[in-house]
């Protein structure tokens, strides 16, 4: 059994995870942690990590970037796995992040999906086969509420594309202000706000007379809470070192 302590409990994805937990037999969640405790939850659920009094094997993240030191500090001192599906890190932050893998086990991806992960290894299949002759474009969208932007796994999608170059790829966020051509290193990364879009992710591949596109859809949060579930009980006993969706869809 993986004991789980939940960061973010009483948020919606929080919500989410609880009834994914609850129908599962190989884990639970024994604490959570949330500024805004609703006290509805059947486990004790606190302000901040250094309240929380239970032992666990795992936390799952899904709080917000301005916690990430705590989350950390946790997580090395306890030597607790950490399952970060947090998003909007800046890069000083995916650094602290990576100096602390080297301490304590630590699950970080863009997205928890299975499907996101498996459109990203296509679109590096795609980008083999069709190399510099398609320009390549990423479309995301997601709900109104959403603020960071572009997503994370826009830029997930994009760096896994540039790993595939020999050429080092730039990333085009907005074309509006410039009167120039479009060059065969960008990479085109568009950002949709609107209504209640779980989370749409397409790629198009645009060549001389034909257009090729991959994307995913995400119906319900359901999904990412399966994955960060999946990987906490991945996570259980593992040692020290960066994991991510590769490594649990092996």
């Amino acid at each position: 059994m993986t004991g789980i302590i939940l960061t973010g409990a009483c948020g919606k994805m929080g919500k989410v995870i609880q009834s994914v937990v609850a129908a599962r037999e190989d884990c639970e969640i024994v604490a959570g942690v949330d500024k805004f405790n609703d006290n509805s939850s059947v486990f004790p659920v606190y302000s901040s990590l250094s309240e929380v009094k239970e032992e666990a094997d795992v936390i799952i993240d899904f709080s917000n970037p301005s916690l990430l030191d705590e989350l950390l500090e946790y997580g090395i001192k306890n030597n607790t796995a950490l399952v970060i599906a947090t998003t909007g890190f800046d890069e000083c932050q995916k650094k602290k992040i990576s100096d602390a893998s080297e301490k304590c086990p630590v699950f970080f991806t863009y997205n928890m999906s299975i499907g996101i992960n498996l459109l990203a290894n296509l679109a590096k299949k795609a980008v083999a086969v069709l190399g510099n002759d398609f320009d390549i474009e990423i479309i995301e969208q997601h709900h109104n509420q959403k603020i960071d932007a572009p997503s994370g796994t826009a830029l997930m999608l994009a760096d896994a594309i540039s790993e595939e170059f020999d050429k080092p790829m730039k990333y085009e966020y907005d074309r509006h202000s410039k009167r120039e051509k479009r060059t065969k290193n960008e990479i085109g990364i568009h950002a949709v706000r609107g209504g209640t879009i779980v989370g749409e992710h397409s790629i198009l591949f645009a060549g001389r007379d034909e257009n090729i596109t991959l994307s995913h859809s995400a119906r319900s949060k359901e999904v990412f809470a399966v994955g960060a579930v999946n990987a906490a009980v991945f996570m259980k006993n593992k040692t020290p070192g960066m994991y991510d969706m590769g490594e649990l869809v092996k």
